[in-house]
């Protein structure tokens, strides 16, 4: 699904490029530089699950191997500096936490495919 409108307001979504913040069992700390959906209106970022968890698969083959499948939550968000001080292995785990703006809320949404569904 594109989620070309917000599923809270049914406004039009805009593309932005957002830096994640993701914390990966068991003590790990990832930031990503993705794009993805916003709605201005509600402040909702929409990100695929599916993409999400591609980028997060390859950055921990190379990284960390043993945690690859391991559960995750999506923290926040950061700034760019911020963000690309930590790629530069300037800033600690703690400090990235203490930058970071965390979610307010997390909404998961599941596609229903379209056709004929009795009503009992």
């Amino acid at each position: 699904m594109a989620f070309t409108r917000c599923t809270k307001c049914e406004g039009e979504t805009k593309i932005r490029k957002y830096c994640l913040v993701i914390h990966m069992d068991p003590k790990h700390l990832f930031s990503l530089n993705k794009s993805g959906r916003y709605c201005p209106e509600c402040d909702l970022i929409i990100v695929k699950q599916t993409d999400l968890e591609g980028l997060l698969t390859a950055g921990c083959e190379q990284n960390a191997p043993e945690i690859v499948g391991n559960d995750y939550f999506v923290f926040g968000t950061m700034n760019r500096t911020d963000w690309k001080k930590a790629q530069a292995g300037e800033m600690s785990q703690q400090e990235a936490i203490k930058r970071a703006f965390p979610f307010k809320d997390a909404l998961k949404f599941e596609v229903i495919p379209a056709g004929w569904y009795p009503t009992s």
